[in-house]
């Protein structure tokens, strides 16, 4: 029989007047109802055009099958080390494989600081990816399969068809049927956590837990959680707060869709900084689903799309030197890069990380951006 999970009790909100993100709202009731769906891709147009952050509000998942997730991300880093360590294989993530348990302080940030963020993911039941979970999970897998299916289908699916009206596709299921949560690919669930740093290890790394970057697949989900981190940087150049919006999931658009789509589709660029002062001493946990395309779908513009074709945008970063790279290519030498680099920045006044270029190549030609 299932072990009891306590109730997940939120964090208060912060009250700190931050400078919050401008950000639209998708309501996915609209979606059903005769021109929901052009309604709702006049409204995304402009949002992954130029931030690649919006919110989607009405997904049909309830808030008590979003605390039931946030309660088990609990249980699970309240387990000792050793245990959490069992799911643990750092020549699994140096390969790429980035499944199962990530400890914090694998790496020194900068300044002698080392990086204060736990990581467990989960990956989609598609039979491809067969894991051993601890008790706390493997418990409640039935539970965590559902939520898991559900954001597929409930939000997923339906902005992989909104896309597709965005881009003219001849079909509205074409993206989604490179997206099947029964065929094989690296969509995974993540349990996350920050934990919180004094103000002086804080000021050493620039006040940032993670320096400015882009995700690789097609869409993030992050459920709401009150702890005020996650910025953007928007068309201006500017670094905006994400207000935890009540009863909606924030999603960014990533590379992955940006190469299918040849750039129209930005890949949003975001950061996680320190919380505000009434929320410093806090840790944060995170809930994230990550959607990519199957591992067999080559990461080359879409070639039916009228619109990109209209506008020129037949190439990308990949097909520009000559690779073809497939979703699961993509994902084993970006995976590696990121888990590469064991050399800390150099952090400049203001907060400006610096790496060595040889830490951030992906591919020959090909290197991580940090945005700072």
């Amino acid at each position: 029989m299932p072990g009891r999970i306590d109730r997940y009790e939120e964090v208060t909100p912060t009250k700190e007047n931050l400078d919050w993100a401008e950000l639209i709202t998708l309501d996915l009731s609209l979606y059903e109802q005769p021109g929901g769906k052009e309604e709702l891709v006049k409204q995304l147009d402009h949002a992954v055009r130029h931030v690649g952050f919006f919110y989607v509000k009405n997904f049909n998942i309830s808030q008590e099958e979003v605390s039931r997730q946030f309660s088990l991300g609990k249980e699970f880093y309240a387990l000792p080390l050793e245990e959490k360590l069992k799911y643990h294989n750092h020549d699994d993530l140096v390969r790429g494989e980035y499944n199962g348990y990530r400890p914090s302080g694998l790496r020194v940030v900068g300044n002698g600081v080392k990086d204060n963020i736990q990581v467990y993911n989960i990956p989609k039941f598609d039979g491809f990816h067969p894991r051993a979970q601890p008790a706390v999970i493997q418990e409640h897998i039935e539970e965590v399969e559902a939520f898991s299916r559900k954001c597929h289908s409930e939000v997923v699916v339906k902005l992989l068809r909104l896309f597709a009206i965005l881009l003219e596709l001849p079909d509205e299921d074409q993206l989604v049927r490179d997206h099947l949560y029964d065929v094989k690919g690296e969509d995974h669930l993540r349990y996350m956590h920050y934990a919180a740093r004094s103000a002086d290890e804080n000021s050493k790394v620039g006040d940032l837990y993670a320096a400015g970057h882009t995700d690789l697949g097609t869409v993030t989900l992050l459920f709401r959680q009150p702890v005020a981190a996650l910025q953007i940087l928007n068309s201006e150049g500017n670094w905006k707060w994400v207000k935890p919006q009540d009863a909606t999931i924030t999603i960014n658009t990533c590379d992955a869709l940006t190469a299918l789509t040849g750039g129209l589709i930005k890949s949003s660029i975001h950061r996680v900084h320190a919380p505000p002062a009434d929320q410093s001493t806090v840790d944060r946990l995170g809930l994230l689903y990550f959607a990519r395309p199957n591992n067999h779908v080559v990461l080359d513009p879409i070639q039916n799309s009228p619109l990109l074709n209209r506008l020129g945008l037949t190439t990308n970063a990949f097909t520009e030197l000559g690779q073809h790279l497939t979703t699961e290519e993509w994902v084993i030498v970006r995976q590696s890069q990121q888990q590469r680099r064991k050399v800390e920045a150099k952090i400049l006044p203001g907060g400006k990380y610096e790496y060595n270029e040889k830490d951030l190549e992906i591919i020959p030609g090909l290197t991580a951006k940090i945005y700072n």
